[in-house]
Protein backbone atom coordinates (compact mmCIF):
# COMPACT_ATOMS: atom_id res chain seq x y z
CA UNK A 1 0.00 0.00 0.00
CA UNK A 2 1.32 3.45 -0.89
CA UNK A 3 1.64 6.02 1.84
CA UNK A 4 -0.34 9.24 1.72
CA UNK A 5 1.89 12.18 0.92
CA UNK A 6 1.50 15.91 0.77
CA UNK A 7 1.10 17.45 -2.66
CA UNK A 8 3.88 19.90 -3.46
CA UNK A 9 3.70 22.64 -6.08
CA UNK A 10 7.47 22.81 -6.51
CA UNK A 11 9.92 20.20 -7.70
CA UNK A 12 13.48 19.61 -8.78
CA UNK A 13 16.85 20.72 -7.39
CA UNK A 14 15.80 24.37 -7.14
CA UNK A 15 12.99 23.41 -4.80
CA UNK A 16 15.36 21.41 -2.59
CA UNK A 17 17.80 24.30 -2.46
CA UNK A 18 14.99 26.65 -1.48
CA UNK A 19 13.64 24.37 1.24
CA UNK A 20 17.06 23.54 2.64
CA UNK A 21 18.78 26.87 2.66
CA UNK A 22 21.52 27.45 5.19
CA UNK A 23 20.13 27.39 8.72
CA UNK A 24 22.92 29.65 9.97
CA UNK A 25 23.86 32.15 7.22
CA UNK A 26 27.53 33.06 6.90
CA UNK A 27 28.88 36.25 8.44
CA UNK A 28 29.62 39.15 6.13
CA UNK A 29 33.13 40.58 6.21
CA UNK A 30 32.00 43.52 8.34
CA UNK A 31 30.19 41.20 10.77
CA UNK A 32 33.28 38.98 11.03
CA UNK A 33 35.57 41.93 11.73
CA UNK A 34 33.25 43.29 14.41
CA UNK A 35 32.85 39.86 16.00
CA UNK A 36 36.58 39.15 15.94
CA UNK A 37 37.13 42.43 17.83
CA UNK A 38 35.14 40.98 20.75
CA UNK A 39 37.74 38.27 21.37
CA UNK A 40 39.88 39.05 24.44
CA UNK A 41 42.73 36.81 23.18
CA UNK A 42 42.97 35.15 26.57
CA UNK A 43 46.22 33.72 27.80
CA UNK A 44 45.62 30.02 28.51
CA UNK A 45 42.34 30.41 26.64
CA UNK A 46 39.55 28.17 27.96
CA UNK A 47 38.05 27.91 24.45
CA UNK A 48 41.12 25.99 23.25
CA UNK A 49 40.79 23.53 26.12
CA UNK A 50 37.13 22.99 25.19
CA UNK A 51 37.90 22.32 21.52
CA UNK A 52 38.23 18.56 20.90
CA UNK A 53 40.56 19.21 17.96
CA UNK A 54 42.87 21.65 19.81
CA UNK A 55 42.43 24.58 17.41
CA UNK A 56 44.25 27.73 18.56
CA UNK A 57 41.08 29.79 18.55
CA UNK A 58 42.43 33.19 19.68
CA UNK A 59 45.19 32.91 17.08
CA UNK A 60 42.87 32.39 14.12
CA UNK A 61 40.49 35.11 15.35
CA UNK A 62 43.46 37.49 15.56
CA UNK A 63 44.26 36.71 11.93
CA UNK A 64 40.68 37.50 10.89
CA UNK A 65 40.87 40.83 12.70
CA UNK A 66 44.08 41.52 10.76
CA UNK A 67 42.26 40.82 7.46
CA UNK A 68 44.36 37.67 6.95
CA UNK A 69 41.82 34.97 6.11
CA UNK A 70 44.44 32.64 4.69
CA UNK A 71 46.47 32.85 7.90
CA UNK A 72 43.32 32.26 9.97
CA UNK A 73 42.30 29.23 7.91
CA UNK A 74 45.79 27.75 8.09
CA UNK A 75 45.75 27.98 11.90
CA UNK A 76 42.45 26.07 11.85
CA UNK A 77 43.60 23.46 9.33
CA UNK A 78 46.81 22.78 11.25
CA UNK A 79 44.75 20.90 13.81
CA UNK A 80 41.46 20.27 11.99
CA UNK A 81 41.62 19.74 8.26
CA UNK A 82 37.80 19.49 8.21
CA UNK A 83 37.48 22.85 9.90
CA UNK A 84 34.95 24.04 7.32
CA UNK A 85 32.39 21.33 8.02
CA UNK A 86 33.06 21.36 11.76
CA UNK A 87 32.31 25.09 11.78
CA UNK A 88 28.87 24.22 10.45
CA UNK A 89 27.97 21.06 12.39
CA UNK A 90 30.00 21.21 15.61
CA UNK A 91 27.93 21.90 18.77
CA UNK A 92 30.01 24.97 19.60
CA UNK A 93 27.34 26.10 22.06
CA UNK A 94 28.41 23.33 24.48
CA UNK A 95 32.13 23.38 23.62
CA UNK A 96 34.28 26.41 22.80
CA UNK A 97 31.53 29.01 22.98
CA UNK A 98 30.26 27.73 26.31
CA UNK A 99 33.80 28.21 27.67
CA UNK A 100 34.23 31.70 26.23
CA UNK A 101 34.99 34.24 28.96
CA UNK A 102 32.62 36.69 27.27
CA UNK A 103 29.80 34.70 28.85
CA UNK A 104 30.88 36.24 32.15
CA UNK A 105 30.93 39.78 30.81
CA UNK A 106 28.01 42.21 30.93
CA UNK A 107 26.63 41.07 27.57
CA UNK A 108 26.60 37.38 28.67
CA UNK A 109 27.22 36.37 25.08
CA UNK A 110 30.18 34.35 23.76
CA UNK A 111 32.27 35.23 20.75
CA UNK A 112 30.70 33.45 17.76
CA UNK A 113 33.67 31.14 17.33
CA UNK A 114 31.94 28.66 15.04
CA UNK A 115 30.78 31.34 12.62
CA UNK A 116 34.20 33.00 12.64
CA UNK A 117 35.78 29.64 11.85
CA UNK A 118 33.40 29.27 8.93
CA UNK A 119 34.20 32.78 7.72
CA UNK A 120 37.93 32.02 7.73
CA UNK A 121 37.70 28.68 5.94
CA UNK A 122 35.12 29.93 3.42
CA UNK A 123 37.05 33.02 2.47
CA UNK A 124 40.66 31.83 2.44
CA UNK A 125 42.12 31.84 -1.06
CA UNK A 126 45.13 29.56 -1.15
CA UNK A 127 47.40 29.10 -4.14
CA UNK A 128 47.65 25.33 -4.12
CA UNK A 129 47.26 23.33 -0.93
CA UNK A 130 48.17 25.20 2.28
CA UNK A 131 50.48 22.40 3.47
CA UNK A 132 53.40 20.65 1.77
CA UNK A 133 54.12 16.94 2.15
CA UNK A 134 57.33 15.73 3.74
CA UNK A 135 59.73 13.49 1.81
CA UNK A 136 58.26 10.16 0.82
CA UNK A 137 58.74 7.33 3.30
CA UNK A 138 57.91 4.41 1.05
CA UNK A 139 55.24 3.24 3.51
CA UNK A 140 51.67 2.49 2.43
CA UNK A 141 48.60 2.69 4.66
CA UNK A 142 45.08 1.50 3.91
CA UNK A 143 42.17 3.42 5.40
CA UNK A 144 38.74 1.82 5.49
CA UNK A 145 36.08 4.51 5.51
CA UNK A 146 36.16 7.99 3.97
CA UNK A 147 34.27 9.80 6.71
CA UNK A 148 35.74 12.53 8.93
CA UNK A 149 38.03 10.15 10.86
CA UNK A 150 39.31 8.44 7.73
CA UNK A 151 39.85 11.68 5.80
CA UNK A 152 41.60 13.34 8.74
CA UNK A 153 43.88 10.33 9.19
CA UNK A 154 44.64 10.16 5.47
CA UNK A 155 45.55 13.83 5.25
CA UNK A 156 47.90 13.73 8.24
CA UNK A 157 49.61 10.55 6.99
CA UNK A 158 50.02 12.08 3.54
CA UNK A 159 51.65 15.14 5.11
CA UNK A 160 54.13 12.79 6.80
CA UNK A 161 55.19 11.46 3.41
CA UNK A 162 53.27 8.19 3.39
CA UNK A 163 51.17 6.85 0.52
CA UNK A 164 47.54 6.37 1.51
CA UNK A 165 44.71 4.45 -0.10
CA UNK A 166 41.17 4.99 1.17
CA UNK A 167 38.47 2.35 0.64
CA UNK A 168 34.92 3.66 0.91
CA UNK A 169 31.79 1.49 0.76
CA UNK A 170 29.57 4.25 -0.64
CA UNK A 171 29.65 5.91 -4.02
CA UNK A 172 30.99 9.15 -2.55
CA UNK A 173 33.50 10.00 0.15
CA UNK A 174 32.53 12.17 3.12
CA UNK A 175 30.81 9.73 5.47
CA UNK A 176 28.19 11.39 7.66
CA UNK A 177 29.04 14.79 6.21
CA UNK A 178 27.86 13.52 2.83
CA UNK A 179 25.12 11.12 3.87
CA UNK A 180 24.02 11.77 7.45
CA UNK A 181 24.00 15.49 8.32
CA UNK A 182 20.82 17.55 7.97
CA UNK A 183 20.63 19.08 4.50
CA UNK A 184 20.23 22.59 5.95
CA UNK A 185 23.54 22.33 7.86
CA UNK A 186 25.80 21.38 4.95
CA UNK A 187 24.52 23.05 1.79
CA UNK A 188 25.86 23.63 -1.71
CA UNK A 189 27.63 20.25 -2.03
CA UNK A 190 30.04 21.38 0.68
CA UNK A 191 31.04 17.87 1.79
CA UNK A 192 32.44 17.01 -1.66
CA UNK A 193 34.25 20.33 -1.94
CA UNK A 194 35.95 19.56 1.36
CA UNK A 195 36.90 16.07 0.18
CA UNK A 196 38.49 17.56 -2.95
CA UNK A 197 40.41 20.05 -0.80
CA UNK A 198 41.78 17.26 1.41
CA UNK A 199 42.78 15.07 -1.53
CA UNK A 200 44.58 18.07 -2.99
CA UNK A 201 47.51 17.52 -0.65
CA UNK A 202 48.57 14.58 -2.82
CA UNK A 203 49.61 11.05 -1.89
CA UNK A 204 46.02 9.89 -1.32
CA UNK A 205 44.15 7.49 -3.61
CA UNK A 206 40.41 7.11 -3.11
CA UNK A 207 38.54 3.92 -4.00
CA UNK A 208 34.74 4.11 -3.73
CA UNK A 209 32.18 1.28 -3.77
CA UNK A 210 34.64 -0.90 -1.85
CA UNK A 211 32.96 -2.43 1.21
CA UNK A 212 34.77 -4.28 3.97
CA UNK A 213 33.79 -7.94 4.02
CA UNK A 214 32.50 -7.77 0.45
CA UNK A 215 35.02 -6.14 -1.87
CA UNK A 216 37.99 -5.98 0.51
CA UNK A 217 39.10 -7.91 3.60
CA UNK A 218 41.57 -7.38 6.41
CA UNK A 219 43.68 -10.42 5.55
CA UNK A 220 44.52 -9.06 2.12
CA UNK A 221 44.93 -5.47 3.30
CA UNK A 222 47.30 -6.33 6.16
CA UNK A 223 49.39 -8.35 3.71
CA UNK A 224 49.49 -5.56 1.11
CA UNK A 225 49.88 -2.50 3.36
CA UNK A 226 52.21 -1.51 6.17
CA UNK A 227 49.26 -0.48 8.38
CA UNK A 228 45.46 -0.35 8.26
CA UNK A 229 43.17 2.24 9.84
CA UNK A 230 39.53 1.36 10.48
CA UNK A 231 37.17 4.34 10.29
CA UNK A 232 34.02 2.34 9.64
CA UNK A 233 31.63 4.31 11.84
CA UNK A 234 28.36 2.85 13.09
CA UNK A 235 26.35 1.41 10.23
CA UNK A 236 23.31 -0.32 11.77
CA UNK A 237 20.27 1.23 13.46
CA UNK A 238 19.01 -0.08 16.80
CA UNK A 239 15.61 -1.71 16.65
CA UNK A 240 12.55 -1.13 18.84
CA UNK A 241 12.03 -4.90 19.29
CA UNK A 242 8.29 -4.55 18.68
CA UNK A 243 5.85 -6.50 16.52
CA UNK A 244 5.22 -5.06 13.04
CA UNK A 245 8.60 -3.31 13.00
CA UNK A 246 8.91 -4.04 9.27
CA UNK A 247 5.48 -2.60 8.47
CA UNK A 248 5.06 -0.16 5.59
CA UNK A 249 5.91 3.28 6.91
CA UNK A 250 8.51 2.13 9.46
CA UNK A 251 11.86 3.65 8.49
CA UNK A 252 15.34 4.23 9.85
CA UNK A 253 15.95 7.97 10.11
CA UNK A 254 19.52 7.72 8.82
CA UNK A 255 18.35 5.89 5.69
CA UNK A 256 15.81 8.60 4.89
CA UNK A 257 18.37 11.37 5.51
CA UNK A 258 20.79 9.60 3.16
CA UNK A 259 18.18 9.46 0.40
CA UNK A 260 17.23 13.09 1.00
CA UNK A 261 20.81 14.32 0.88
CA UNK A 262 21.41 12.58 -2.44
CA UNK A 263 18.08 13.58 -3.98
CA UNK A 264 17.90 16.02 -6.86
CA UNK A 265 14.11 16.07 -7.22
CA UNK A 266 11.76 16.73 -4.33
CA UNK A 267 8.85 15.15 -6.18
CA UNK A 268 10.60 11.78 -6.01
CA UNK A 269 10.69 11.82 -2.20
CA UNK A 270 8.11 10.04 -0.06
CA UNK A 271 6.76 12.69 2.30
CA UNK A 272 4.20 11.63 4.93
CA UNK A 273 1.42 13.94 6.05
CA UNK A 274 1.92 12.92 9.69
CA UNK A 275 5.10 11.45 11.14
CA UNK A 276 6.46 10.23 14.44
CA UNK A 277 10.17 10.36 15.24
CA UNK A 278 11.46 8.12 18.01
CA UNK A 279 14.70 9.28 19.60
CA UNK A 280 16.37 12.18 21.37
CA UNK A 281 19.70 12.79 19.64
CA UNK A 282 20.81 15.05 16.83
CA UNK A 283 19.66 12.56 14.20
CA UNK A 284 16.14 12.67 15.65
CA UNK A 285 16.15 16.47 15.52
CA UNK A 286 17.59 16.46 11.99
CA UNK A 287 14.97 14.13 10.54
CA UNK A 288 12.11 15.89 12.34
CA UNK A 289 13.10 19.35 11.08
CA UNK A 290 13.75 18.13 7.56
CA UNK A 291 10.32 16.49 7.40
CA UNK A 292 8.75 19.80 8.39
CA UNK A 293 10.69 21.61 5.68
CA UNK A 294 9.55 19.02 3.15
CA UNK A 295 5.94 19.67 4.02
CA UNK A 296 4.96 17.06 6.61
CA UNK A 297 2.12 18.76 8.45
CA UNK A 298 2.47 17.10 11.84
CA UNK A 299 5.78 15.84 13.26
CA UNK A 300 6.00 14.53 16.81
CA UNK A 301 9.32 13.60 18.39
CA UNK A 302 8.92 11.17 21.29
CA UNK A 303 11.49 10.24 23.95
CA UNK A 304 11.25 7.81 26.84
CA UNK A 305 12.96 10.13 29.36
CA UNK A 306 12.89 13.86 30.08
CA UNK A 307 14.36 16.78 28.14
CA UNK A 308 17.38 16.97 30.45
CA UNK A 309 18.43 13.49 29.31
CA UNK A 310 18.07 14.15 25.58
CA UNK A 311 21.23 13.64 23.56
CA UNK A 312 20.44 16.68 21.43
CA UNK A 313 21.65 19.94 22.90
CA UNK A 314 19.21 22.61 24.07
CA UNK A 315 20.21 24.55 20.96
CA UNK A 316 19.16 21.64 18.73
CA UNK A 317 15.93 21.24 20.70
CA UNK A 318 15.18 24.91 20.07
CA UNK A 319 15.74 24.39 16.33
CA UNK A 320 13.12 21.62 16.47
CA UNK A 321 10.64 23.91 18.21
CA UNK A 322 11.35 26.66 15.69
CA UNK A 323 10.32 24.14 13.03
CA UNK A 324 7.11 23.51 15.00
CA UNK A 325 8.10 19.96 15.89
CA UNK A 326 6.11 18.69 18.86
CA UNK A 327 8.35 17.09 21.52
CA UNK A 328 6.77 14.58 23.92
CA UNK A 329 8.91 13.15 26.69
CA UNK A 330 8.45 10.40 29.29
CA UNK A 331 6.90 8.12 26.67
CA UNK A 332 8.13 4.70 25.54
CA UNK A 333 7.23 2.98 22.23
CA UNK A 334 4.67 0.30 23.06
CA UNK A 335 2.78 -0.83 19.94
CA UNK A 336 3.02 -0.30 16.19
CA UNK A 337 -0.56 -0.05 14.95
CA UNK A 338 -1.22 -1.10 11.35
CA UNK A 339 -4.20 -1.48 9.04
CA UNK A 340 -5.32 -4.65 7.23
CA UNK A 341 -2.73 -4.14 4.49
CA UNK A 342 0.15 -3.90 6.98
CA UNK A 343 0.73 -0.15 6.77
CA UNK A 344 1.36 1.99 9.85
CA UNK A 345 -1.64 4.04 10.96
CA UNK A 346 -0.53 5.05 14.47
CA UNK A 347 2.08 4.55 17.16
CA UNK A 348 1.10 3.72 20.72
CA UNK A 349 3.27 4.96 23.57
CA UNK A 350 3.31 4.10 27.25
CA UNK A 351 3.93 6.86 29.75
CA UNK A 352 7.03 6.46 31.91
CA UNK A 353 8.45 7.96 35.08
CA UNK A 354 11.36 7.52 37.46
CA UNK A 355 10.69 5.19 40.36
CA UNK A 356 13.43 4.28 42.86
CA UNK A 357 15.99 5.68 40.46
CA UNK A 358 14.88 3.57 37.49
CA UNK A 359 12.80 4.30 34.41
CA UNK A 360 9.46 2.62 34.95
CA UNK A 361 6.31 2.16 32.87
CA UNK A 362 2.97 3.49 34.04
CA UNK A 363 -0.47 2.12 33.16
CA UNK A 364 -1.25 5.07 30.87
CA UNK A 365 -0.91 4.87 27.10
CA UNK A 366 -1.74 7.19 24.20
CA UNK A 367 -1.80 6.88 20.39
CA UNK A 368 -0.33 9.23 17.79
CA UNK A 369 -1.89 8.80 14.32
CA UNK A 370 0.71 8.80 11.55
CA UNK A 371 1.64 7.41 8.15
CA UNK A 372 5.34 7.03 8.95
CA UNK A 373 7.54 6.30 11.96
CA UNK A 374 11.22 7.20 11.85
CA UNK A 375 13.56 5.37 14.21
CA UNK A 376 16.45 7.47 15.49
CA UNK A 377 17.32 5.46 18.59
CA UNK A 378 21.04 5.12 17.96
CA UNK A 379 23.50 3.38 15.68
CA UNK A 380 25.35 0.12 16.29
CA UNK A 381 28.62 -1.32 15.09
CA UNK A 382 28.78 -3.77 12.21
CA UNK A 383 32.16 -5.44 11.72
CA UNK A 384 32.28 -7.74 8.68
CA UNK A 385 35.70 -9.07 9.66
CA UNK A 386 37.36 -12.31 8.61
CA UNK A 387 37.09 -15.15 11.11
CA UNK A 388 40.89 -15.17 11.36
CA UNK A 389 40.86 -11.47 12.26
CA UNK A 390 38.32 -11.01 15.09
CA UNK A 391 38.25 -7.50 16.48
CA UNK A 392 37.86 -7.06 20.21
CA UNK A 393 34.62 -5.19 20.83
CA UNK A 394 33.44 -3.75 24.14
CA UNK A 395 30.04 -2.13 24.80
CA UNK A 396 29.33 -2.22 21.09
CA UNK A 397 32.51 -0.33 20.09
CA UNK A 398 35.95 -1.39 18.84
CA UNK A 399 38.52 -1.61 21.63
CA UNK A 400 41.67 0.46 21.08
CA UNK A 401 44.57 1.40 23.31
CA UNK A 402 45.82 4.93 23.90
CA UNK A 403 47.57 4.80 20.53
CA UNK A 404 44.34 3.78 18.73
CA UNK A 405 45.76 0.33 18.10
CA UNK A 406 43.38 -2.64 18.02
CA UNK A 407 44.10 -6.20 19.10
CA UNK A 408 45.00 -7.06 15.48
CA UNK A 409 48.56 -6.46 14.36
CA UNK A 410 49.02 -3.48 12.01
CA UNK A 411 45.37 -2.45 12.52
CA UNK A 412 44.35 0.85 14.13
CA UNK A 413 40.86 2.33 14.54
CA UNK A 414 39.25 5.68 15.26
CA UNK A 415 36.05 7.69 15.03
CA UNK A 416 32.54 6.65 15.98
CA UNK A 417 33.39 2.94 15.77
CA UNK A 418 35.61 3.19 18.87
CA UNK A 419 34.75 3.72 22.52
CA UNK A 420 36.91 6.88 22.63
CA UNK A 421 35.20 10.25 23.15
CA UNK A 422 31.78 11.38 21.98
CA UNK A 423 30.19 10.58 18.62
CA UNK A 424 30.86 14.03 17.17
CA UNK A 425 32.37 15.02 13.83
CA UNK A 426 35.05 17.08 15.56
CA UNK A 427 35.93 14.12 17.81
CA UNK A 428 36.25 11.86 14.77
CA UNK A 429 38.56 14.36 13.09
CA UNK A 430 40.74 14.53 16.20
CA UNK A 431 40.92 10.76 16.54
CA UNK A 432 41.86 10.39 12.89
CA UNK A 433 44.64 12.93 13.32
CA UNK A 434 45.99 11.35 16.52
CA UNK A 435 45.76 7.86 15.04
CA UNK A 436 47.78 9.05 12.04
CA UNK A 437 50.54 10.26 14.36
CA UNK A 438 50.49 6.90 16.17
CA UNK A 439 50.66 5.03 12.87
CA UNK A 440 53.58 7.22 11.79
CA UNK A 441 55.45 6.44 15.03
CA UNK A 442 54.62 2.74 14.60
CA UNK A 443 56.03 2.69 11.07
CA UNK A 444 59.03 4.95 11.72
CA UNK A 445 59.82 4.70 15.44
CA UNK A 446 63.19 6.40 15.01
CA UNK A 447 61.71 9.49 13.31
CA UNK A 448 61.71 11.45 16.59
Amino acid sequence: MNLTYTALSISGQDALNELFNDIKPALTERQALLESARCLYCYDAPCIKACPSDINIPSFITQIHAHNNEGAAKVIYENNILGGSCARVCPTEILCEESCVRNKEAECSPVLIGQLQRFATDNARFVGHPFAREDTTGKKIAIIGAGPAGLSCAHRLALKGHEVEIFEANQKAGGLNEYGIAKYKLTDNFAQKEVDFILGVGGITLHTNKALGKDINLKALTAQFDAVFLAIGLQNTRQLMLANENATGMQNAVDYIKVLRQSTDISALEIPVRAVVIGAGNTAIDIACQLRRLGTEDVTLVYRRGEADMGATSHEQMIARDHQVRIRTWSRPDTIITDASGAVTAMRFRRTHIESGSLTDTEHTFDIPCEAVFKAVGQTLHTPIDDNYPLHVSSGKVEVDKHFKTNIGKVFAGGDCTQVGQDLTVEAVQQGKLAALSIHDYLLPSSH
